[in-house]
């Protein structure tokens, strides 16, 4: 059975501790698409979403692992998501 979607993902995008956290992987990145090298209209991408099923829910986003998130230009993003399904896993 695949868990639910997302809902209101994208309201938590504003929220202070995503963009501390966002802002600490762009840091990470040095400031540029890990893919392309460039540095228009960057964002993080998460390279996994995690279900937790005693929660019943995903992971809010700042709360993964550095090593699933990377900075990406909104093309090479874009891209991706057209070419590729984010994994879900399930714990």
């Amino acid at each position: 059975m695949d868990p639910p979607a997302h809902g209101s993902y994208g309201n938590l995008l504003f929220d202070p501790r995503w963009k501390a956290k966002r802002n600490e992987i762009i840091s990470r990145d040095k400031g540029c698409c890990v893919i392309c090298k460039g540095t228009d209209e960057i964002q993080v991408h998460h390279r996994q979403y995690q279900y937790v099923k005693a929660m019943k829910g995903f992971k809010v986003p700042w709360d993964y692992p550095d090593y699933l998130m990377i900075t990406l230009c909104k093309s090479c993003h874009q891209r991706g998501h057209s070419k590729f399904k984010v994994p879900v896993l399930i714990i």
